[in-house]
């Protein structure tokens, strides 16, 4: 994992319309950041909805919500279609960002050994340095828990 008070590396992913979406377009800024294995599994869609339902409170703050998996755009496209997800998801399947913010990791599964992203979010402040880092993200708690920090 990368530490807070590194600078957060730079990337350019395409979003679920196909737009290229830089790290540095946000600078000014803060940036919630975060990383999940996989579009319309059940951990991944309870975490991205508990972001959609709690989005005006990154909102009155100004902060932008990015969430970052190796699906395809069709697959965020369709993923933002079916929950009606209201912030930017970004597709990284040639792990550019992923291994980046070192979040592609050795996970184990009934004795199976595998490689995966490690569900992780970065806060990252208006001049790009990270802020705050939550490894092993909870689903169900990880937008409030970032919320109840940024108050």
């Amino acid at each position: 994992m990368l530490s807070v008070g590194m600078k957060a590396p730079e990337f350019l992913l395409k979003d679920s319309h196909g737009q290229e979406v830089r790290l540095s377009d946000y600078l000014g800024n803060k940036v919630v950041l975060y990383f999940y294995p996989k579009d319309n599994t059940p951990g991944c869609t309870t975490q991205a909805c508990a972001f959609r339902d709690a989005y005006d409170g990154f909102r009155k703050k100004d902060v932008v919500v990015i969430g970052v998996s190796k699906d395809s755009e069709k697959s965020h496209a369709n993923f933002v279609k079916k929950y009606d997800l209201n912030f930017i998801l970004l597709s990284d399947p040639e792990l550019q960002a992923i291994q980046a913010y070192d979040v592609w990791k050795e996970k184990k599964l009934y004795g199976k050994i595998s490689m995966g992203v490690v569900r992780s979010t970065y806060i990252i402040d208006e001049q790009g340095m990270i802020e705050k880092v939550f490894e092993k993200a909870k689903p169900d708690t990880n937008a409030q828990e970032i919320l109840d920090y940024l108050n």
